[in-house]
């Protein structure tokens, strides 16, 4: 069963490997203009509170705690990414003693239950074509809603019933919300060969070569943003189904974290114009060895927050121009009592 530390999700396979654990952070980040250009990945600024939800049954709807898992507080049209982790426990080739970078998960993400790589409605288990899920460690992150190859719309909060979420517009519906996760090990078999035939340097190559007025938030799709999603090189029967945990994440708006939490709410994001003005970075990841897949042509029809809001009101979303950045900082694969998190059967 997953658990959270330290406002991360930890999941752990002992039946595949006794001190194997994966986790997911989730960012705080700036919100890149919504516009026609593509822009390079923006900074983390720091990770998301996360709580349980029934350490606040009193404050939340009763769906919300059917769902069980977490909630975290965003503002409206704040910008998120997930960042992944492999911690890998020290293993031996004979002579030396290293640090593998961990066991290979497959991650499947929703937002209010479409999926986030294919922009079909969430079904259990893993697919391919389309794939449906990504593989970390050679995926080390994801920043939105792949709509096309090598650039995706960026996960932006907007309250539910307005019409902003993915959700709403490819359902019309408002009915989830939030964030859903299923994380899947390789099966052990698998894994074990793998390592037996790589060294501990050559194990990453070798996985990467294989490898509003609503309480309740969405998410909507942002600006456009360079990024891969890589298809997996593993076949589909490697992935051990049966050991699958899964995670619901529910969105508060950040106006309402004090009064279900009794929390202060972390200050509204810095804007992108603000960033870049202050010479601060942006980035880009390259991993020259994998394939990336073709992008969702469902998602890619998807409005975004900025044209919805544009159709609403008339009016221009704020944030939403066109900003000039530097030479974006280069990226690439490197070498290598909590208590648990309440999923249901209700999602």
């Amino acid at each position: 069963m997953p658990t959270l530390e330290d406002d991360d999700l930890i999941f752990r396979f002992p039946s595949i490997e006794p001190d194997a654990q994966f986790s997911i952070s989730f960012m705080r980040t700036l919100r890149i203009p919504d516009t026609e250009q593509t822009y390079f990945l923006p900074p983390g600024l720091g990770t998301f509170p996360l709580r349980h939800v029934e350490d606040y049954a009193k404050n939340l709807p009763a769906h919300t705690l059917d769902r069980g898992g977490v909630i975290m507080p965003m503002w409206q049209a704040e910008a998120m990414w997930m960042s992944f982790n492999n911690d890998g426990p020290e293993w031996s080739d004979g002579n030396s003693m290293e640090t593998g970078f961990g066991l290979p998960v497959a991650v499947k993400i929703a937002a209010g239950k479409i999926n986030a790589v294919s922009g079909e409605s969430w079904r259990p288990g893993l697919h391919r074509d389309p794939q449906d899920y990504v593989v970390s460690p050679s995926q080390p992150w994801l920043d939105g809603f792949a709509i096309e190859k090598g650039v995706i719309r960026q996960f932006v909060a907007m309250p539910l019933g307005d019409g902003y979420s993915v959700e709403e517009q490819l359902t019309q519906a408002s009915e989830w919300g939030g964030v859903q996760i299923s994380v899947t090990p390789l099966k052990a078999s698998v894994w074990k060969r793998i390592k037996a035939a790589s060294g501990p340097a050559m194990l990453m190559d070798a996985c990467l070569s294989r490898c509003c007025e609503s309480v309740e938030m969405g998410l909507g799709a942002g600006g456009r943003m360079h990024q891969e999603i890589y298809e997996d090189a593993f076949n589909l029967e490697d992935w051990d189904w049966d050991t699958t945990e899964r995670v619901f994440v529910s969105l508060i708006h950040a106006k309402d974290w004090t009064a279900v939490t009794g929390e202060a709410a972390q200050n509204e994001p810095l804007t992108a114009k603000d960033y870049t003005a202050a010479g601060l970075p942006w980035f880009d990841y390259y991993a020259k060895d994998l394939e990336a897949l073709l992008g969702s042509a469902a998602l890619a029809g998807v409005k975004s927050i900025a044209e919805t809001f544009a159709d609403k009101t008339g009016a221009q979303l704020v944030g939403s121009s066109d900003i000039t950045i530097g030479k974006p900082v280069t990226l690439a694969p490197d070498l290598p009592g909590p208590r648990p998190v309440r999923s249901s059967s209700s999602w």
